[in-house]
């Protein structure tokens, strides 16, 4: 380097380092601020309880940063030798920094040894937890609400004997009878409504909505961290509980598929409130000799072939990874008549700017499309070749079909589906001993593959299948189907699921049962009370 670039390098200005504290929230990952998402990815080092950082907000960090245990040592004294250090630090605080957190003692403390912070708020327990619970802390006749910290003990309940102010009582979970005594000691009538929400805002949140005269024996047994409120906004709750009412709300789902295919199954299934676990039980990968899709891929160029069908989204990638190696997009498709089996394979061809001129009316599946195929007819077909890039397994049936209809077949291989590595020992275990609430198949080779690598699901797990013929794999690998989607369609399959959630739940509210889920029902399930 020239003695003038190196007086440029020193010129340069450099970026500013401080110690960012940061809220993540009061759980859901969802809640995370684009501010605390930001400072996430630019941080050297994060300073955290491991526990509280879901696997979501740690994934916007990047891989190299440094995840340093809060009780390794004083969190200051660890950021303060982090960013003398020359690396951006980044203390994550549960919730909001400012409130219940230790914000105070480590902003001064940080202060006290020149090193500059910022300050990124994050959505507070205390409204983000009502809100998930279904409970307004203020309404038109309540305008007035107190936080109190009850950790600690020693609260003087006179202080907040008035009725028509709501409480919010933090650090309370293992003296719940000392609060209730004490507020209607104080004053509050024993028939105050009030509530307790364990796991706020989280898929294991749980609501008791109860009086200050049975609060502590209705949550018995409720996890930490908790918090109760009281007062008579709890009565909202029926009327706005939405996040506990979802129709899998915590169920824990397995979606045995590959991944780009789980991606989008288990958005869906996470806005039925379900929490799914993504299990690969294919591998996909190229064909042992390319050459054959090679010259697929010239012969689509060049006017080979009249139609090319598509009957995976597999397919639809690995044609377009090859049009990428050569050069070449969705224009190499003009003059070609493209047909694909069903919406998914669709929105892949659409995605890549192709659309289908030809798709089943009812089934989507190679036999639905083999039914609204045309007959070749060589007045109006100048060609009558057919490509297929396909699986290495895929079946025979559509070609046959297509013969018959007087088409030349090519059947090209794609790509190969091998099966995938046995997932980690907790999932195998959580699939034979009944962890899961249910499991989503959306082909035949998912069921097979799935017994294959991680063996069968316990009785008690629902049994979700994508169409007839994968009911019919499930039936022969002896399981009970219990849920079959309308049309075979991933988006079909989660609908259904949680349509047979909330048939279970009514059922079960009707009869005055407890609300449990699937999992819940084996033999040495953990139940509350």
């Amino acid at each position: 380097m020239s003695p003038a670039d190196q007086n440029s390098a020193d010129d340069a200005p450099q970026e500013e380092r401080y110690v960012a504290l940061v809220g993540m929230g009061p759980g859901d990952p969802g809640l995370l601020t684009l501010r605390a998402a930001a400072e996430l990815a630019r941080a050297d080092v994060v300073i955290a309880d491991p526990a509280a950082v879901h696997p979501e907000v740690r994934a916007h960090a990047r891989a190299d940063a440094e995840f340093v245990d809060a009780a390794a040592g004083d969190p200051a004294k660890l950021a303060v030798k982090a960013a003398r250090a020359g690396r951006h630090v980044v203390r994550l605080y549960r919730g909001d920094p400012g409130l219940g957190c230790g914000l105070a003692a480590e902003a001064a403390a940080l202060r006290k040894a020149d090193v500059p912070f910022e300050v990124v708020p994050g959505v507070s327990a205390v409204t983000g937890v009502p809100g998930y619970a279904g409970i307004p802390l203020t309404d038109g006749k309540h305008r007035e609400v107190r936080v109190v910290d009850a950790s600690e003990g020693g609260v003087d309940w006179e202080k907040f004997a008035a009725p028509g102010v709501t409480l919010v009582i933090l650090g309370a979970e293992g003296t719940v009878a000392e609060v209730a005594k004490g507020l209607v000691a104080a004053g509050r009538p024993d028939s105050t409504p009030a509530a307790m929400t364990s796991l706020g805002t989280t898929t294991e949140q749980e609501t008791v909505v109860s009086t200050l005269h049975r609060l502590a024996a209705d949550t018995k047994g409720m996890e930490s961290p908790a918090m109760i409120i009281v007062g008579d906004v709890v009565n909202w709750r029926d009327k706005l509980s939405w996040f506990e009412t979802k129709p899998l709300f915590g169920w824990r789902v397995l979606v045995p598929r590959t991944k780009e295919q789980a991606e989008s199954l288990s958005t869906r299934l996470r806005g039925y409130g379900a929490v799914p676990d993504e299990v690969p039980t294919i591998s996909v990968e190229p064909p042992r000799t390319p050459q054959q899709m090679e010259r697929a891929v010239k012969g689509l160029v060049t006017g080979r072939y009249e139609w090319v069908v598509f009957t995976s989204t597999n397919a639809v990638r690995a044609v377009r990874e090859k049009f990428t190696d050569y050069g070449l997009d969705a224009r190499a498709f003009a003059g070609l008549k493209v047909a694909a089996v069903g919406e998914q394979t669709a929105a892949a061809l659409v995605e890549f700017g192709v659309h289908p001129d030809l798709m089943p009316d009812g089934q989507q599946s190679s036999e639905g499309l083999a039914d609204v195929w045309p007959p070749y007819d060589e007045d109006l077909d100048p060609i009558n070749r057919v490509l297929l890039p396909r699986a290495d397994i895929a079946t025979d049936t559509l070609i046959a079909r297509l013969t018959q209809l007087g088409w030349e077949c090519e059947d090209v291989t794609a790509y190969r589906t091998v099966r995938a590595a046995p997932p980690p020992a907790p999932i195998r275990e959580a699939i034979k001993g009944g962890g899961f609430d249910a499991v989503l198949f959306t082909s035949s080779s998912t069921v097979k593959n799935l017994i294959g690598i991680a063996g069968k699901p316990h009785n008690v797990t629902v049994i979700a299948v994508i169409g007839p013929q994968t009911a019919k794999t499930a039936e022969e690998y002896g399981l009970r189907v219990d849920v079959m989607a309308e049309r075979p369609s991933a988006a079909a399959l989660a609908e259904a699921l949680a349509e047979y959630g909330a048939n279970r739940r009514t059922a079960q509210i009707e009869a005055g049962d407890p609300l449990r889920k699937p999992s819940q029902m084996r033999r040495g399930a953990r139940r509350r009370k």
